[in-house]
């Protein structure tokens, strides 16, 4: 894929207007290797068209060749050796370079980029588009033309609004999904709750239907999903839901949020302080039998008033 469909790509795909900057960062390897390509095939053609010039006569073509040789010899004896030493520095280039390269690649890029993206927004300004490119809070966003506001408008009022369920009609729609046909008392079973409510809810949102009775005692009705509950979930059919492993396999994540403390599982609640030394330092009521412990003024249970009337 070119760096060009890669661009539009990004354009059309995000929300929020992309920067030339983003474009850069994500796109600047595939930019350079696009770059290096061009050069090369460019070379290359050089190469091509340079094979083509006319050609001299053999004896002076030696002679040239003879006199060009002598005269590289020369330089080379008179030129000091300090190619090796060359070579080794430019092969480990300091981090003032390294930086200096890198500045130099990133200003290639973007202008490469924004070469690419007025390509794009010359293309879709085309009167046969109905999507064009737009500049919009210092990036670019794809959106369509304003000569077509009308139409998309009617044809957004004409979508169906989003349905909206509670988490009991979800419970109940996902066990008609996996369990059907079902009927209420199997659902109610499942659930461990009544779901006689939620199931008229759910023939409302026509995500539901009925599906004949079942040849029990009573004869309850089945119920099974609709084709607007595949159309609604962006399914092709039922055989596409997650299967029960791969719901395993997920694990519960509200697994650790109800744990309870370790400790001794028989233990009593503790007692405040204050409550206890006031239990323990209450004298005994000299009426009290031996052996029996002495009850708080909270455990002691109140007269009913019928009986105080009966009394005076």
């Amino acid at each position: 894929m070119s760096v060009k469909a890669k661009v539009e790509a990004l354009i059309y795909a995000t929300e929020e207007p992309v920067t030339l900057n983003q474009l850069a960062t994500l796109l600047k390897d595939a930019v350079l290797a696009e770059l290096r390509a061009e050069e090369e095939v460019r070379l290359a053609l050089n190469e091509v068209l340079s094979d083509g010039k006319p050609t001299v006569d053999d004896d002076a073509a030696t002679d040239d060749e003879q006199e060009t040789t002598v005269v590289e010899s020369a330089d080379a004896e008179s030129r000091p050796d300090s190619s090796d030493g060359e070579l080794i520095a430019s092969e480990d280039p300091t981090q003032e370079q390294q930086a200096e390269l890198d500045k130099e690649d990133s200003k290639r890029v973007k202008e490469h980029l924004s070469q690419i993206l007025k390509e794009l927004i010359a293309e879709y300004s085309d009167g046969n588009r109905g999507m064009e490119i737009r500049q919009i809070a210092g990036g670019y966003r794809m959106g369509t033309k304003p000569e077509h506001h009308d139409v998309v408008v009617n044809f957004a009022k004409s979508l169906k609004p989003p349905i909206r369920l509670s988490m009991q009609a979800l419970e109940t729609l996902s066990v008609i999904a996996y369990k059907q046909p079902v009927t209420v008392p199997e659902i109610s079973e499942i659930r461990g709750v009544d779901s006689s409510g939620v199931i008229a809810t759910l023939l409302d949102r026509k995500l539901i239907t009925t599906s004949g009775r079942k040849q029990v005692i009573g004869r309850p009705i089945l119920y099974k999903t609709t084709k607007e509950f595949l159309l609604r979930f962006g399914l092709n059919n039922v055989a596409e839901l997650p299967s029960m492993e791969e719901f395993e396999k997920l694990g519960d994540p509200q697994a650790g949020l109800f744990e309870q403390p370790t400790g001794d599982a028989t233990s009593t609640p503790d007692t405040p302080a204050s409550e206890t030394e006031v239990l323990t330092a209450q004298p005994a009521s000299p009426t009290d039998e031996p052996g029996n412990e002495v009850a708080s003024s909270a455990d002691e249970t109140p007269v009913d008033a019928s009986t105080e009337k009966h009394r005076a």
